[in-house]
């Protein structure tokens, strides 16, 4: 099986296992963007939760025979699904966590249909991931560019300014032509 394949197959398992919680989630991150018309990301698979749901959520997880794992990061944790990690982030960036999970889609990915984020979230969430030790301007510019008419570039704006690094992606962005200038 392939990397690819291990990643959709570890998204669909996790995805049902929180279906079945009945608690609000939202696929997120670089599949959050695939499913809305983005590049395939090629790392990992992420999914956000409510912090309140957190042990809730693990339980019904472990329940479902899947490894949940603690890292020293207070604001996920990891579920192991046949070898492929998947990341279950319980802190947003941007909005209001609650006002996110509201906002989301509900869509058919890979044959499951599951809440994913909205594009103006998966965007915000991106921007404020880049820092001095993670700041990959390639797959932010990609996923902006296949999901720019989808985006409310003034609500990312709001929401990622005071952000050095999203101010300096959206002049780029606005500079390649792929978002018009703010006004």
């Amino acid at each position: 099986m392939s990397e690819s394949d291990a990643l959709r197959e570890a998204l669909k398992r996790v995805a049902v296992g929180l279906k079945t919680t009945g608690l609000p989630f939202a696929l997120a991150g670089g599949y959050a963007a695939w499913a809305l018309g983005g590049p395939e990301p090629n790392h990992d698979v992420d999914f956000l939760v409510a912090p309140g749901d957190v042990d809730q959520v693990k339980k019904a997880l472990v329940d479902q025979g899947l490894q949940v794992v603690q890292p020293p990061e207070d604001w996920l944790f990891k579920v192991s699904c046949d070898g492929v990690t998947v990341d279950v982030l319980h802190r947003g960036s941007g909005r209001e966590l609650s006002d996110t999970l509201a906002a989301t889609r509900r869509l058919e990915v890979l044959s499951v249909e599951m809440p994913v984020l909205a594009p103006t979230d998966v965007l915000v969430h991106k921007l404020l991931a880049l820092d001095e030790h993670y700041c990959d301007l390639s797959s932010v510019i990609s996923v902006a560019r296949a999901l720019r008419e989808q985006v409310d570039w003034a609500t990312v704006r709001a929401c990622t300014a005071g952000s050095a690094f999203a101010e300096a992606v959206l002049f780029l962005l606005e500079r390649l032509d792929i978002i018009a200038t703010a006004r």
